[in-house]
Formats: C-alpha cells, structure tokens, sequence
C-alpha cells in the first residue's frame, strides 16, 4: 500500500524529577543537600531511509512518545537521561507543524535527521538550589515537559523529471521504455494508482530520475480523480513533460489538454509554472496526429520544446532523454520551501511582551494562561513548603500579583492555573 501522508502526533518525553535528599553520614556534620539533578527526556528525532518508499509504518500510531528521563536520587546522583526515539521516513519527506503551519524538517538526504519535538530538561535536586542565604534547600523540581506537536508528515517524490497528463495518454509507457520501472499499462483511465519512479539513464551517460504520476483530471487541484493527492509530488521536479495524445484517440482536443494540466497546476502552486517544460506529442503513429501536431505548433510558445514520439513503437524517446540529460546540467537546485516557511529557533523581539496573559471568567474568577508561567507550574513541587513559596516568590517577580490588583482582584477571589485553583490574597 503507498501511503504518502499522515497526521500524527508527538510527546517528547518529560525530564526527570529533581531529588530532594540530605547527606546524613557519620563524621559528617551538617553534610547539607545532596539530591541530584534528573535526566533529560526522549527527543523525538526524523531520520531519513533511502531504503523506505512509503509512509504505511506511521498511517496506524496515532500518537508517539518519548520516555520520560530517570528521576534524580540521593548523594547527587543524576538521572539518566534518554535516548532519542528514531522514526524513519522515505527521502523527501516534509514535516509541518499543523498549529503554526511552519516546516519543521524537508529531509532529502540518507541519514539526514532533524529534532522534531524535544525532550524536557531534567528538574534541579535540591543541591542546585544550596546559595550562601540558604544552605539547606529543602526543595527540587520536577522534569519540565517535553514538546507536544500535532504534525502533517508527507512525502514528497525527489525525481527530476514529472511526466504529467490526462489518463491514458501513455505516461506509463514512456516510464517502461526508458527505465526498469514496470508499472501497471493498460486500455483504461487510472491504470496507475501510485506515483512510480524510474531511473533513466541518457547517451552520455548522466542518469536522472523519472516520475509518472497518476492521471489528472479537471478540477484535481481542488481534489477531483487522482491528481489532487498527488500533485504534491511534482513539486520537487526539475522539469514538468507534459505527454499529450496528439492523436486524439478520445476525441480531446491536445491544446485544450495542455492548457488545462497547466491551469490545475498552477491552482495547485502557482511556482511549478515556473518550471523548465517540454511537450511530449505521443501516438505519433496513430492516424491523425500529423494534422492535430500541425495546429497545435501554431498556437503554442515557440520557446517550449515538442517532440514527436511513439511510445508503443519506442520510437523518438532517446532524443527526448539525451535532451533532457542535457538541459538537467544547466538548472541549478531550487529549494522546495522558502526560509521564513521553516520554525526559526531565532527569536527577534520588537517589543517587551508579557509571558502570559491574565482573564476574568467571572465575578470572583481569574484565569492566568502562558506557556512560561504553565512550565514553571507544571515543574514546581508543591508538596514542599519552601516549593510553593519559592513559586510565589516567582509569581511576584513576574509582576502577576500586581496585574491582578490593577484589574481589580480581591481577597477571597480564586485564581486558576491549568486545573488548578489557588486564593487571592492582597
């Protein structure tokens, strides 16, 4: 089964707690803190496979996790931390963010990876905490969490030459005469049903790889036939053939095809326009394709290269591949994604923003929500006193307790974090 897109999700694994621990030895008076650090949890990491062609192993699991890093522990031991889940994909494989709509990776190398959610760091045992006030912290904290993603993964074919066409115009046959690639031909419309690849090698030597995607259709830019699931495909291609039956064996007219492959194209992304083309004239030893080829060079671009082929007969394709070997090794490697599409760990701030935002619910109901604020919840322990003022303290500095009394909060007035519910107090 090809399986050329999926949506999953991912959980890097949290980070380990912190320990809370003292040194009580003999002969060691006031031994103080001695908790360790946790370890850092599991990143969820992409690898590219040359060896997978299909996403099938991904299309069943809904969701994947990471491991949460061991927990700290006494006399300072650290957790260990994890390793990294490795998930495989098929070389041109694009991974977005489907909350930001950002690119997180376009892997098109063996062995190319990229960290898609990263694991939490590991919490602070209390030794972290010991300073010269404060010499015997009786507090640690929890792992931070790990990233949470909702992502699109798809696969987007690295070939260098897209054949793109009506159903039945011969795509398949030309893939068969000039590569290895053995596709499913015969006398009906969708034959193909999956994306094939060949490698097709010219005169001189150069080799390059060939894509016949399935037939298009109008309208398949806005998800009619096959074309709109696999349109994606061409994106990549250096050139775009376009394989027209000039002989109009089903009663089209060819410049009418050609112009409505170019328009669904351009629907789709208005970028593979701009693409090199060539025009492939099949069936050249079907009775009238002389006449229909004649009209047609009259209204086409004089700049567009045609060649007349007979791709049952094998007859005019090595041209159209030394020419083709010829015009690769002048274009240059375009990138799929422009830099500003893709996350950016650089973060430019044009002014001061606050690191969370504060609601009113209700009457006696305030709502604090921000990712800054939600983390530092999540890894404080609050089952230690010195924990929950420290959490305070921190409240403080961020100028929250002052927020609230600006927007009118009184005493006796509940404020949640999360889940979690907490009294106001002036």
């Amino acid at each position: 089964m090809f399986v050329d897109e999926v949506e999953i999700k991912v959980k890097a694994g949290d980070g380990g707690d912190g320990c809370t621990a003292f040194r009580r030895e003999k002969y060691v008076a006031m031994g103080g803190p001695f908790g360790g650090n946790g370890g850092h949890g599991a990143d969820i990491v992409f690898r590219a496979d040359s060896g997978l062609h299909t996403l099938l192993d991904l299309r069943y699991q809904k969701q994947i996790k990471g491991k949460k890093g061991e927990n700290g522990r006494g006399k300072n031991q650290h957790g260990k931390g994890c390793d990294p889940v490795i998930i495989k994909v098929p070389l041109g494989t694009v991974v977005t963010d489907l909350d930001t709509g950002l690119i997180l990776a376009d892997l098109k190398v063996t062995g190319e990876e990229a960290i898609i959610a990263k694991g939490g760091r590991g919490g602070r045992g209390n030794t972290a905490f010991k300073t010269q006030t404060n010499t015997a912290p009786d507090y640690s904290e929890n792992g931070e969490p790990g990233e949470e993603k909702t992502l699109k993964v798809e696969v987007k074919m690295l070939a260098d030459i897209g054949l793109v066409g009506l159903p039945s115009v011969g795509k398949s046959t030309i893939i068969s005469c000039v590569s290895r690639s053995k596709p499913k031909i015969a006398a009906y419309h969708f034959t193909t049903l999956n994306p094939n690849l060949g490698v097709v090698k010219a005169e001189n030597g150069q080799s390059f790889v060939m894509a016949d995607l399935p037939g298009l259709i109008e309208g398949a830019s806005k998800g009619e036939g096959l074309g709109d699931k696999f349109l994606r495909h061409i994106e990549r291609t250096k050139i775009i053939a376009h394989i027209i039956d000039m002989a109009a064996t089903e009663g089209r007219d060819p410049y009418e095809d050609y112009l409505m492959i170019n328009k669904e194209l351009e629907e789709f992304n208005p970028k593979l326009l701009k693409k090199p083309q060539i025009i492939i004239a099949n069936k050249s030893d079907v009775e009238g394709f002389e006449k229909n080829y004649q009209e047609f060079v009259k209204k086409i671009d004089p700049s567009i290269r045609i060649f007349q082929v007979s791709a049952v007969m094998n007859k005019g394709l090595l041209q159209v591949v030394n020419y083709l070997g010829e015009l690769l090794n002048d274009l240059p490697d375009n990138p799929l994604f422009e830099q500003d599409q893709f996350e950016s760990h650089v973060l430019y701030t044009f002014k001061k923003e606050e690191p969370y935002t504060i609601e009113k619910e209700s009457d006696d109901l305030w709502v604090i929500k921000g990712e800054r604020i939600e983390k530092l919840f999540k890894m404080t322990k609050f089952s230690s006193e010195e924990g929950m003022l420290r959490f305070a303290r921190k409240l403080t500095k961020m100028g929250i307790d002052q927020k609230l009394e600006e927007m009118g909060a009184k005493t006796g007035d509940q404020v949640r974090i999360l889940d979690f519910y907490f009294d106001y107090k002036d």
